[in-house]
């Protein structure tokens, strides 16, 4: 009697510990538990199950993600314009106009409101002018060598320490679920790719971005691409559904974004047949990072905010879903 007992004690530590070993960890660790963590949970699961009938073939499973506001911080300015204010400045001494010159007076005073109310052309007018006539090649150094040195002007922490960990954390999740993860961004696409692949895992070739008109050009006999004073093509809004039919040539499983600008892409995503995943991240943390959404000149979430709502989208509070915003500082 007793021996059975306790042959039936070392069955059940037996197989209580062999389901401790094989207990998967928690992929979202920065995430409060709640529907918003839950829902990506959940719906990675039922997409990667075999069997289960809303299962997604591996080759299919694209998750598409904005990157100002979505993936790092975009207050008090987008970070593009913040370089492309180091660049002027830099280059000030030889264009003495720029003091009397909009958009570029106002820049030169550290008038980012002034700049902002000027409009996209203001700040296209920016990044043309500091842009233009480098080469693909020494553009991305240029711009690997300020993400080395620059600071937030608010939190003084490297751009890349800007970044938002729980998103990390939905990267590497969907990654190891056989999703393949790419950047559909406002942003200039040289300057996304410059960092990228090193803060993202995100490599050159799924990251889609706003282009400048490149011309080749032969240099010392050896062709090099430069870029143009001029935008090419503007990767917001309807522009990124545009965008992602070019590069890609399927419709998105799963897309990520947080302003306006955004929504095209998520509505797009969301009238494909099968399962489909739509999620907004909605800055309302003021004392860990920024609160805006209706009102903001900067990533607007308005018309988004009402359409998920309506469509029962996962809006993710960084407030109350996730434990922390950005990394520990290296």
């Amino acid at each position: 009697m007793h021996r059975a007992i306790w042959i039936v004690i070392a069955a059940w530590i037996a197989c209580t510990s062999i389901g401790c070993a094989t207990r998967r960890p928690d992929p979202l660790p920065s995430w409060n538990e709640g529907p918003a963590k839950r829902s990506i949970i959940d719906f990675v699961a039922k997409v990667t199950t075999p069997g289960s009938p809303d299962f997604v073939p591996s080759a299919e499973r694209l998750a598409v993600f904005d990157n100002d506001g979505c993936l790092w911080s975009e207050q008090p300015a987008y970070f593009q314009l913040l370089f492309a204010m180091d660049r002027v400045r830099a280059m000030a001494a030889d264009r003495p106009q720029w003091r009397e010159e909009e958009p570029f007076a106002s820049l030169l005073k550290g008038d980012l409101q002034g700049v902002a109310a000027q409009g996209e052309k203001a700040i296209a007018a920016i990044v043309a002018a500091t842009h233009a006539g480098m080469t693909t090649e020494e553009f991305a150094a240029v711009a690997r060598e300020w993400f080395k040195t620059a600071r937030h002007p608010t939190t003084g922490r490297p751009y890349q320490e800007m970044v938002f960990q729980p998103m990390l954390e939905v990267l590497t999740h969907l990654r190891d679920s056989g999703f393949r993860t790419c950047i559909v961004s406002g942003g200039g696409v040289e300057f996304i790719r410059a960092y990228a692949e090193e803060t993202y895992g995100v490599r050159p070739e799924e990251t889609i971005g706003s282009t400048d008109t490149l011309k080749v050009e032969w240099r010392e006999g050896v062709p090099v691409l430069v870029k143009q004073p001029a935008i090419d093509f503007v990767d917001d809004k309807e522009g990124k559904v545009v965008a992602i039919q070019r590069h890609f040539g399927r419709r998105p499983v799963m897309a990520f974004g947080n302003s306006d600008g955004d929504l095209a892409m998520l509505q797009w995503t969301a009238a494909g047949a099968g399962a489909r995943f739509c999620l907004y991240v909605h800055h309302d943390d003021a004392s860990r990072e920024w609160a805006y959404d209706r009102a903001s000149r900067i990533g607007r979430l308005d018309a988004g905010l009402d359409e998920a709502a309506a469509r029962g989208w996962t809006v993710v509070s960084m407030k109350e879903d996730w434990r922390v915003v950005h990394p520990p500082s290296r």
